[in-house]
């Protein structure tokens, strides 16, 4: 959790990330953050504020790099905010409609977040699809339907792909109707991806747009700010059914043992938040 501010000589090197589109110079794990500003302009003086930041106790940012939250949600929540605000942007990117048949695949963190964000659309049909059977408790949590990927309902207007696969990205493909469209969120480093689209790509007008939280989609830019989307990113964690995602929490000084099991998948997560004090 986040409280303010790093002594000086860590401040000269590190920045926020994404400020200007530029990254903090060392590396460093961790970047939601939640917390208590210590000290800056009067109207933040005691807020609870959201920053993208590497994980440390205390450190300087700028005053434009926080966002305060809601008092409607609380900080154990607030924290999704950064994972919240990458699915509104898809969800700009992919501009869904009333009563669409929508597919998620891939139910981690983001995919998650964006089937909960869809499931108040009007008549809509949204699935989330994975191919670990226990998320199906979490799809009954955000109140969208669950399938593993052979059962996974077709003819679809929009698909979301957000397994990092792919295996996903294929069946992404075969569950849209014609021209449909799979919004692509997934991240795959230097890992080489190979697509069908010698099948039914071209015969059915199939489209795969990509869809990065970097930059505000070209239908948004003249009329939204990045801080306008993070701010309601943040009003739209009032809803608890957001909570699903986080699935545990440990202290800071427990990380050495916590970190391995995470990264061996010992310790099932979706979102693990680690408390600071």
């Amino acid at each position: 959790m986040f409280d303010g501010r790093v002594p000086p000589s860590q401040h000269e090197v590190m920045r926020a990330p994404f400020q200007d589109g530029e990254f903090p110079g060392p590396v460093k794990y961790g970047y939601l953050n939640v917390g208590v500003v210590e000290e800056g302009p009067p109207d933040l003086l005691g807020q609870r504020v959201f920053c993208l930041y590497p994980h440390q106790t205390r450190y300087v940012v700028p005053a434009s790099a926080v966002t305060v939250v809601p008092e409607d949600v609380p900080p154990e929540r607030a924290m999704l905010a950064g994972t919240l605000e990458t699915a509104v942007n898809a969800a700009w990117d992919a501009v869904p409609l009333i009563g669409d048949r929508i597919a998620v695949v891939g139910a981690g963190m983001v995919g998650c977040a964006v089937a909960g964000l869809l499931a108040a659309l009007p008549g809509a049909r949204v699935q989330l699809i994975d191919v670990d059977p226990s998320r199906a408790r979490i799809a009954d949590a955000l109140g969208v339907s669950f399938a593993e990927p052979p059962d996974a309902r077709g003819d679809c207007d929009l698909v979301f792909h957000t397994s990092g696969t792919p295996a996903g990205l294929t069946r992404s493909l075969e569950l849209l109707a014609a021209d449909g469209s799979v919004i692509e969120l997934s991240w795959y480093g230097d890992q080489e991806v190979t697509l069908p689209l010698g099948e039914a790509f071209h015969s059915r007008r199939l489209a795969i747009r990509g869809s990065q939280v970097g930059m505000l989609p070209p239908t948004r830019r003249g009329r939204r700010s990045l801080t306008d989307r993070m701010t309601l990113a943040l009003q739209l964690l009032a809803d608890p059914a957001f909570d699903v995602l986080i699935t545990g929490e440990s202290p800071f000084d427990e990380l050495p043992a916590v970190m391995p099991r995470l990264a061996e998948g010992t310790l099932p997560a979706l979102c693990h938040r680690i408390r600071y004090l």
